[in-house]
Formats: structure tokens, C-alpha cells, sequence
């Protein structure tokens, strides 16, 4: 009953006290009307057991000697004018029944079987009424057993019409009965369904706000349970209230959080804005001095290097945080068709310069797949992937681009046989400074930004991403909505041809 809902929960609890209910008067009502048709047959079995008593004194020879037959005689007392038909007599004396038999209904003397008359000892003297079954075509019967000279006299009447009567009557009761709780079921169901309509518009509205994206972005949480059925002064209308006190805060608390997102997002494209120009002033004046054709001591010779190289990495960094930034304000990427099997071959391309050391290798179909997007955005996605994939894993590891398509949608895939991502951070690599080093080798730093960066700018094409990693083999997928009318590329140059390439460079 745990899993029922609250409807079907009142619904039987209705259904069920109404059946109890009517169990009990029904037992009730069956007994009382048993208890009144028995004493009307036990008058009637004192009426019968005076004519009986006066007509065996009529007859000397009951009380004295009496027939040794095995199978007693029929007592003329039993006939005598006012018995009614089945009426039963008999006659024990010795601890033997001597006479024995009814009144059938053409006003007969019928004798007993030997199994009725044995049923006949075990009736107690002492002339209070008390119920046998003879079984056979006569079933059951009221009787009494009183003195009568040396012995006892056995007066019975049937019960047949009582136990009609009392079938009928529990059978009448028992469809009246299933006729309401039939009725009654009905109009629970249709009662509690209106009751809880009220409740199932508070679901309604927990269900919508469960739907609506408030992990990211302006959140216009204008859901409330109608006044209606926010009233305190009903049960439902507190839970609905709650609800209402509950949305406003977490509306309040959402609004903060964007607002402080909104002020970090600011803050660092406007940081990304002001520290491009010094970097590029610092590596400009660097390499300025390193060429300036005077001969400098090693040492220094040697940190203007280091200055130059660690301006360039800063750069990168404050270009991946700004375009970052632009992705978070939703700024319009350019709209362009773009020709995916040229771009993945041609980051497929730089790779292979990169790190000759890996196993590269390119699988594209034999058409041209076009979507509509940012040529340079979607080769850096791709070129972050194959990046990611030759940072963390060593020497000799094989990488493959595949491109694949079908009637709606592009599929961009990277899969590599490297030690895998480690499982505790598996879900949340494409989040900012996430960074899986602890089951990635690792040949150099890394921000954490690269696969952020990927799925923000697969998203910004109304794409998806998804990883799959296991010891030996990882797999990035991007899935990308096809253009409907393809054009000429602009995308990177192209590297000729199909299929799986080499790993040589």
C-alpha cells in the first residue's frame, strides 16, 4: 500500500469501512431474525409436544412394554389432528429407541433410517429445545425431549423454512450490500478526485519548476501555485503556500547567484580585455631585446626566453578565459557552412606535428558533411580534443578522428587507447578547471579550460558532447546538426583524401 497513490488509498479505505459496516449489520440483522424465527418455532414445538403428551396418555401401552423391532415402529401420536407435515416423534426407553418416525407433507407416517434414529439418543432430556441434524430428506430439525412414563418422548419440527427464510434474507442482504459499496466506490472515487484536484495542481506546478534549467543562466522563476489553492486555511492550500514561500526563495537565491556569476564573468572578460595588451607588450619588448643584435650574458639571454614563452601561455589563458566569457553572454558566433571533413583533417594535420610520437589516424566518409556555424570555433573544439588526447597520454598512443553522419546529424568522434579518465572526475570534465591528472599522464600543464571550451562552443551550435572512458580506450563525441543546403567550405584547409591515414607526419 506504500507505493498507492493517496486517491486510491481513500478510495479503499472508504470501500473497506463501508464493507466492514455492512458485514456487521448484515450478522447483525441474520441473527436477530434467526433468534425471532426460533423462539416462533420453539412455541410451536411446545404446541406440538401437549398434543403429542396428551395422545401417548391415551395409550397405556407406550409407558409399559414395548415393541423389540430393529426398526421402531411409527408413534400414532405424531398423527394426531393439528401436527403440522414433518413433524417427528419418538419414544427412548431402555437406552433404545422403540418408536420412531415424521409426518411427511401428504400427511403420511414415514418411519426413520437407523443413522436418524441413532441421532435420536443423543438428544438431552429435560424438555429444552435444542437443534439435530438427521441428515438425509430430512436435515434439520428442532426437538425436545420430555418424560414420558418409564421412558421419553421426542417431539421435533423441521427448520427447512427458517433456514430458507434466513438464506433469502443474507441473500438480499448480501446484494443490497454489493450494491452500495459498487455505488458507494463510485462516488469516493469521484468525491476524492474532485477533493484532490486542488493537490494535483500543486504537483503540476513542483513538475513544472523541476523542468525548467536553473543551473545555469537568468532564471525566471514566475511559477506559483495559484492563490486558489494556497489558502492556509485548508490542507492543501498550506502545502501550496509553502510551495509559494519556497519558490521565493529559491528565486532570491538564484537571482543572487546570477548576479554574483554576472559580476565574476564581467570582471574576468573585462581582466582578459586589459591584461591582453601588456602581455602582448611584455613578449614584444622581450623578444625585442633578445634581437637587438647586442650580445647578452647567457642568464639573461636565457630568462628572456622564459619571459617570452610563459607571455605566450598567459595569453593563450587569457584568450581561452575571454572567449569563455563571450559564450557566457551569449554573444552570436559567426553563421557560416563549414565543410567538417576539411576541418578534421586538417586538425588531424596539426597534431601530427605536434606529437609525431602518437599513432594518428583520420577515418571520414566518402561525402562532404556540411553544418552551419564558426569555422575557427569548431576547429578549435576539435583541435582541443586531439590536443587533450596527446597531453595525457604517452608515446605511441593511438588517436582517431572519425567523422560520421546521418539524415540529421553530424558525429565528430576522438577515441584513443590511453589509461583513461579517472572515474571520480569522468562527469565533470567539461567543467571549468577540471582537470583529470590523477589517471592521465601528462607531458605538460594544463589549465582545465580546453574541454570547457568545447562545450560551450558545441552548445552555442545547439550541439551536444559526451565522454566515454574505460582503462584502454576513451571516446569523445560531438554531435553537431547538419546544414540542410551544403556549400562550398570555410573551414581550414583540407588534407586530401579519405579514409584511415598514417601515423607519420
Amino acid at each position: 500500500m506504500s507505493r498507492w497513490t493517496l486517491r486510491k488509498r481513500l478510495v479503499v479505505a472508504v470501500v473497506t469501512l463501508l464493507a466492514l459496516a455492512a458485514v456487521v449489520i448484515g450478522f447483525a440483522s441474520v441473527v436477530s431474525v434467526r433468534s425471532v424465527l426460533l423462539g416462533r418455532v420453539d412455541a410451536q414445538l411446545t404446541a406440538a409436544t401437549t398434543r403429542s403428551s396428551g395422545a401417548a396418555e391415551e395409550r397405556p401401552g407406550y409407558g409399559g412394554t414395548f415393541p423389540q423391532e430393529s426398526q421402531p415402529p411409527v408413534p400414532e401420536f405424531v398423527g394426531v389432528p393439528g401436527q403440522s407435515a414433518g413433524t417427528l416423534g419418538a419414544i427412548i426407553a431402555g437406552g433404545a429407541v422403540r418408536y420412531a418416525g415424521y409426518l411427511d407433507d401428504a400427511g403420511n407416517l414415514r418411519p426413520l433410517t437407523t443413522g436418524q434414529v441413532a441421532t435420536l439418543l443423543s438428544v438431552s432430556l429435560g424438555g429444552t429445545p435444542e437443534s439435530i441434524d438427521l441428515g438425509g430428506n430430512l436435515g434439520s430439525y428442532r426437538v425436545v425431549a420430555v418424560e414420558a412414563g418409564s421412558g421419553a418422548m421426542i417431539v421435533g419440527l423441521p427448520l427447512a423454512d427458517l433456514e430458507f427464510t434466513l438464506g433469502q434474507l443474507i441473500a438480499v442482504i448480501s446484494g443490497i450490500a454489493l450494491g452500495v459499496l459498487l455505488l458507494a466506490g463510485g462516488a469516493s472515487y469521484l468525491i476524492v478526485r474532485l477533493a484532490l484536484r486542488p493537490l494535483d495542481r500543486v504537483a503540476k506546478t513542483a513538475s513544472d519548476v523541476s523542468e525548467l534549467p536553473l543551473d545555469r543562466g537568468e532564471v525566471a522563476l514566475a511559477v506559483r501555485v495559484p492563490d486558489d489553492d494556497a489558502d492556509p486555511n485548508t490542507e492543501v492550500g498550506r502545502v501550496g503556500a509553502s510551495i509559494n514561500r519556497m519558490l521565493g526563495h529559491i528565486a532570491a537565491a538564484l537571482s543572487a547567484r546570477q548576479s554574483s556569476e554576472n559580476k565574476v564573468r564581467t570582471f574576468v572578460s573585462d581582466a582578459s580585455h586589459e591584461l591582453r595588451t601588456p602581455l602582448a607588450s611584455i613578449r614584444g619588448y622581450a623578444e625585442l631585446t633578445r634581437r637587438s643584435g647586442e650580445e647578452l650574458p647567457e642568464d639573461a639571454s636565457y630568462a628572456l626566453g622564459r619571459i617570452e614563452s610563459e607571455a605566450v601561455r598567459m595569453t593563450a589563458i587569457v584568450e581561452d578565459l575571454l572567449l569563455l566569457a563571450r559564450l557566457d553572454e551569449g554573444r552570436e558566433l559567426a553563421r557560416d557552412p563549414v565543410e567538417l571533413g576539411a576541418l578534421v583533417s586538417a586538425a588531424v594535420s596539426d597534431a601530427r606535428a605536434a606529437a609525431p610520437d602518437h599513432d594518428w589516424h583520420l577515418d571520414l566518409p566518402p561525402r562532404d558533411i556540411v553544418v552551419t556555424g564558426d569555422a575557427q570555433r569548431l576547429f578549435q573544439t576539435v583541435a582541443n580534443l586531439l590536443g587533450n588526447a596527446r597531453v595525457h597520454t604517452p608515446a605511441g598512443t593511438r588517436v582517431t578522428a572519425a567523422l560520421q553522419a546521418d539524415d540529421t546529424t553530424a558525429r565528430i568522434t576522438v577515441t584513443d587507447n590511453g589509461p583513461g579518465i579517472d572515474a571520480a572526475v569522468l562527469g565533470s570534465v567539461f567543467e571549468r578547471f577540471v582537470r583529470g591528472d590523477v589517471s592521465r599522464q601528462r607531458a605538460s600543464g594544463g589549465t582545465g579550460l580546453g574541454l570547457a571550451i568545447v562545450a560551450g562552443v558545441i552548445d552555442a551550435h545547439a550541439g551536444t558532447v559526451a565522454v566515454e572512458s574505460v582503462p584502454g580506450r576513451t571516446v569523445f563525441t560531438l554531435t553537431l546538426p547538419l546544414d540542410t543546403a551544403p556549400s562550398t567550405s570555410h573551414g581550414p584547409p583540407a588534407v586530401t583524401g579519405h579514409s584511415t591515414s598514417s601515423a607519420t607526419p
